[in-house]
């Protein structure tokens, strides 16, 4: 069964409303290339809609107990929870997952609601106390005000969520933009979420990053903007809110290194980088994208890796709820990933299986494992964001630390070793936000997600995302 074709309204104080100009754009399953919906096509005057609503919200919503907050939170949770079956068919068709990763999805987002409810109680500060004689000084944190979010086609459900739980927790109103490409679980969020909360204090946008988003950023009544999304657009924001001194939180790209010593379990890195280069099809911040392998194991890892690749089951979503992978979101994207495999031949390296795009319908590209690619190629330097992992051959240890760390990215990392020096040696050295030890991919709530360098700063998901969105105030009280 496939969701019918439906037109979509934005969701602005409280109101289902179209966009100012009536216009809308059209919403494609990449697995089929049919219009499965459209979405009103927003333009500055929505997003001065809706902030003047997430402002006028703001002074009653940040009054509000944590308690309040929290049982709103977990109500929220409750109603994801019970529609999961429905969000997730939504995710798969508009995205291209798999029901596997789009049933994934949904769990995680609702653990990650029931967490931010939770954490909404126990937001930590320094203690009270006299720090200057005669003197009672005290933290307080605050929200920080209206935040516009904006958030990517990959995960359009689940990082909507990361963003929403630490948000609403701590006191914030919210303007969310979700990408055009993959606009409906958001939709279908804010109708959820309609009855829960007051009305302004959760509004949902729709319409283009050159405009929707750009105004976003450049509103004087939005206090913060968060972005999950490339580092191309994130330095843009960056840009453009430091001219009213925004706060920023930006999740950007990621090109995690998979280092491989000597003495690692093969057989479970295959399986591991199976999953987790190909999870959503590679369409991944974190996906596991550089193999970086002991000469010592270089060829029966390669032995271990291909065929695990090669067992990969691709196809449409709709026809197989088995699938390990489906397709990339847009013809763009599926253009874009087949250009780095084609450079990267081009300048000497080798495809050990995969390398081209799959004729028919929607936007299929083949599981593909890349070797002989040199530390400063770009098929290791840039963001494929695609099902392509890449394979180098290291002579020693400090080699292998070196080219992990030698990209632009510091999101997340993993390390393969049977020993526990080593291991924890490596991941102390390597410059990401996470670092796996024999895994990849595995996330938890209460752990925080970030990365250094071009990976942005922030964190999503744990209390320390809380913290993001609240200021910190100091009061200090004269005693006598």
């Amino acid at each position: 069964m496939t969701i019918a074709a439906t037109r979509n309204q934005m969701f602005i104080d409280g109101e289902w409303a179209d966009a100012a100009s009536g216009e809308t754009v059209e919403v494609v399953n990449p697995a089929t290339e049919a219009v499965i919906g459209e979405v009103p096509k927003g333009s500055e005057a929505d997003v001065d809609r809706a902030a003047t609503a997430a402002r006028a919200a703001f002074e009653a919503w940040s009054q509000t107990t944590p308690g309040e907050r929290s049982t709103m939170l977990y109500r929220f949770a409750d109603a994801v929870e019970s529609h999961a079956a429905e969000l997730s068919k939504v995710e798969s068709e508009n995205v291209g997952k798999p029901k596997g990763v789009a049933d994934f999805d949904v769990e995680f987002s609702v653990d990650n609601l029931r967490f931010f409810a939770g954490a909404a109680r126990v937001v930590e500060g320094k203690a009270a106390g006299e720090y200057t004689k005669g003197y009672t000084s005290m933290i307080r944190r605050e929200p920080v005000g209206v935040v516009g979010q904006v958030a990517p086609w990959n995960y359009p459900l689940m990082m909507a969520i990361w963003k929403l739980g630490p948000a609403l927790a701590a006191g914030n109103t919210v303007v969310l933009k979700p990408s055009s490409a993959t606009p409906l679980s958001a939709i279908r969020l804010a109708e959820l979420a309609a009855d829960i909360f007051p009305r302004g204090v959760l509004n949902v946008i729709t319409g283009p990053g050159a405009t929707v988003g750009l105004r976003l950023v450049t509103h004087p009544e939005i206090d913060m903007v968060s972005l999950t999304g490339d580092t191309a657009t994130g330095k843009e924001i960056a840009a453009a809110a430091a001219q009213t001194v925004k706060r920023v939180h930006l999740e950007l790209g990621g090109k995690a290194p998979v280092v491989v010593f000597d003495d690692a379990d093969l057989g479970a890195l295959a399986e591991s980088v199976k999953l987790a280069g190909f999870f959503n099809s590679g369409q991944d911040c974190t996906a596991a994208t550089r193999v970086i392998a002991s000469g010592r194991i270089y060829d029966n890892l390669l032995a271990e890796l291909v065929p695990a690749v090669q067992s990969l089951k691709v196809g449409n979503p709709a026809d197989d709820e088995e699938l390990d992978m489906g397709p990339l979101v847009s013809r763009s994207q599926q253009e874009r990933v087949g250009g780095f495999v084609d450079r990267a031949r081009n300048e000497g390296a080798k495809l050990a299986t995969g390398g081209a795009a799959i004729d028919g319908r929607g936007f299929f590209y083949q599981p593909s494992v890349v070797t002989d690619v040199e530390q400063d190629s770009e098929i290791v330097q840039r963001e494929v964001f695609g099902p392509v992992v890449t394979v180098q051959r290291f002579a020693d240890d400090e080699e292998a630390i070196r080219w992990a760390n030698g990209v632009p990215f510091g999101l997340a990392a993993s390390v393969w070793t049977s020993n526990v020096r080593r291991a924890l040696n490596a991941a102390r050295q390597l410059r990401y936000g996470t670092v796996w030890i024999n895994d990849h991919l595995t996330l938890a709530s209460e752990m925080p997600h970030g990365g250094f360098g071009q990976s942005g700063y922030g964190k999503d998901m744990s209390s320390y995302s809380i913290e993001d969105y609240t200021v910190v105030k100091h009061v200090m009280a004269k005693l006598t």
